[in-house]
């Protein structure tokens, strides 16, 4: 009898353990939603230029390594918003791009399919009693895919190839998302931090996967 309370304990620990990741993940990732938006509005407003590529490539992959390396402390909190503010700016001359271009009605679409998808697969990860685990070798063969098709339309450059990539894109993005949600509703992820960014970061790719897509489709070239 001491064993099974002791287990049934163990498992109401677990589920509390599992509940706190799961709020403190939603609960951050809005609030660096919020404030990237805000970033990106600032950008916007004041006409800021684009990123470099090689400083998006260091500023990207450099932070994102910093935040996880400290994904159990206070540091990583913090990163995770200088994070999230640096991809922010990212977005403000992107976004003005399309403005200019007399593409600006297609950002609120955009935005909701982005909202959509999200909600969508996180309902889907939160209720589903299926493995998702066979997600990771998808997201390991999409990821090779992604490369090469952006490898090669660096010498193609065709409408066609970037259509497809960006597609390839959503589809990707919307794999971590199940697979993270998943993760942290069965305990395999502990780090609300870890998993607000792999949220964060797969909304973004969503939203500027569905803006190219948009983008493409309702141009006149």
């Amino acid at each position: 009898m001491n064993d099974h309370l002791y287990q049934r304990t163990n498992e109401y620990d677990g589920a509390l353990a599992t509940n706190k990741v799961l709020r403190n993940t939603y609960f951050l990732l809005a609030l660096t939603l919020l404030w990237s938006a805000v970033v990106a509005g600032t950008a916007m407003v004041l006409n800021l230029p684009r990123v470099h590529w090689i400083v998006m490539l260091v500023g990207f992959y450099g932070l994102l390594f910093l935040t996880e390396k400290n994904r159990n402390n206070t540091l990583g909190l913090g990163l995770t918003f200088v994070f999230t503010g640096f991809l922010g700016y990212t977005l403000g001359p992107i976004l003005n791009m399309y403005v200019g271009a007399g593409l600006g009605h297609i950002i609120a679409p955009a935005l909701g399919g982005t909202a959509l998808t999200f909600l969508a697969c996180s309902a889907y990860a939160l209720t589903t009693k299926r493995d998702l685990s066979f997600l990771n070798g998808m997201l390991l063969a999409g990821f090779i895919a992604i490369l090469v098709m952006v490898l090669a339309n660096l010498f193609f450059k065709m409408p066609m190839i970037s259509l497809a990539i960006s597609g390839m894109f959503v589809l990707f993005s919307s794999a971590a998302i199940l697979l993270t949600t998943q993760n942290i509703v069965r305990g395999g992820e502990t780090s609300y931090i870890s998993a607000t960014i792999t949220l964060y970061v797969s909304i973004y790719n969503l939203f500027l996967s569905l803006l190219q897509i948009l983008g493409i489709m309702n141009s006149n070239d």
